[in-house]
């Protein structure tokens, strides 16, 4: 991910990711864009019930599930603050890239919607990226409308972001009729938001206020799914859960690339790099670009690395530098490696008898 260099005074972040080098959180808040009975169109309304939605938005009708629906499942599954924006009633595309941007100077860092089109959710995956960059980390968690498992696929490919997550297959409601997988993908973004471990992974999390799930996957749907970039959900005696969390991204310049696939890992980036960056931004607002400093930022760093260690979170860190620019000297240049906390997805078996 590459960093737009600015003149304003801060404290600026970047990364990528390489296959080699391999606690107590407030709930995230949730970004909605959705059709709704009433209310404003394009503006910001922040919730922490269900019952203050439905006072903004009104109750969706029994055929037209929209933003009521979507509410009432984050709220179910643990969402503690939502910012909702109403689409306007013709739900275009630029209808709902103006709800992304007026979401756009939230805190939110889990953003859903209520389309399934393919073109809407490239414009979300767009405007996630973007605050991304601009150091407002945030991932999309996006559904599908009646596609099979290979339409899923396609559509992943579509998107094909680390912070795009797409959720398959469509959901019942408690009455036993379908609900399109835009609302199962926000079922499952209230289970995400309310994590409290961005390293342990979702498989088998129960997932509330769905009946049931329109397809029953094989098993080789879900190895073409996974591997696919789908995040494929399961009914096993009445309750629903992810069968595995994982991104959209699945290529690279064209080519097969598995170092996004886990969701664990970009929200493993979005815990650790924010928290270094904030901890600099607050102890060093007004320093000199002196070796001194320098070597207390280096500190610093290690400290909150160190935190994420003890915490699980990542495994460990290489050496931190800290160096003065020589293009810039009031510019100071900080670099440290990570490997990611990896969650426990199989266990394998090998048993020897004797008889």
């Amino acid at each position: 991910m590459s960093e737009t260099m600015h003149e304003r005074p801060g404290v600026y972040s970047s990364y990528d990711a390489s296959t080699v080098v391999s606690a107590g959180r407030a709930a995230k808040v949730i970004g909605v864009a959705a059709k709704a009975v009433k209310g404003t169109a394009g503006e910001v309304v922040t919730l922490t019930g269900y019952a203050a939605g439905v006072a903004a938005f009104g109750e969706d009708a029994a055929d037209t599930p929209g933003m009521s629906t979507i509410l009432r499942l984050l709220f179910a599954n643990g969402a503690s603050t939502v910012a909702a924006v109403r689409v306007a009633e013709a739900g275009a595309v630029k209808d709902y890239q103006d709800a992304f941007a007026a979401l756009g100077g939230e805190e939110a860092r889990i953003l859903v919607c209520d389309s399934a089109e393919e073109t809407v959710q490239q414009a979300l995956r767009t405007a996630v990226e973007d605050a991304s960059a601009a150091r407002m980390e945030r991932i999309a968690v996006v559904g599908g409308d009646g596609e099979s498992a290979a339409e899923l696929v396609t559509h992943a490919a579509a998107l094909n972001s680390e912070r795009m997550v797409l959720v398959g297959p469509d959901a019942l409601d408690s009455g036993g009729k379908t609900l399109p997988g835009v609302f199962a993908a926000a079922a499952l973004a209230g289970v995400i938001a309310s994590g409290r471990d961005p390293g342990v992974p979702l498989n088998g999390a129960e997932i509330r206020g769905l009946g049931g799930l329109g397809t029953a996957y094989t098993d080789n749907d879900i190895d073409l799914l996974v591997r696919g970039g789908v995040t494929p959900l399961e009914s096993t005696a009445g309750t629903v859960s992810p069968v595995r969390g994982i991104t959209t991204r699945t290529t690279t310049g064209g080519a097969a690339d598995t170092t996004w696939r886990e969701l664990t890992t970009i929200l493993i980036v979005d815990d650790v790099i924010p928290a270094v960056r904030q901890a600099l931004r607050s102890k060093f607002a007004r320093a000199k670009n002196t070796a001194q400093s320098r070597s207390a930022i280096r500190s610093q760093v290690i400290v909150e690395l160190e935190k994420k260690v003890a915490e699980e979170i990542i495994d460990s860190y290489g050496e931190v530098t800290v160096t003065a620019s020589e293009d810039d000297p009031t510019v100071c240049l900080v670099e440290f490696s990570f490997a990611v906390a990896h969650g426990l997805n199989q266990i394998y078996l090998t048993v020897h008898i004797t008889v």
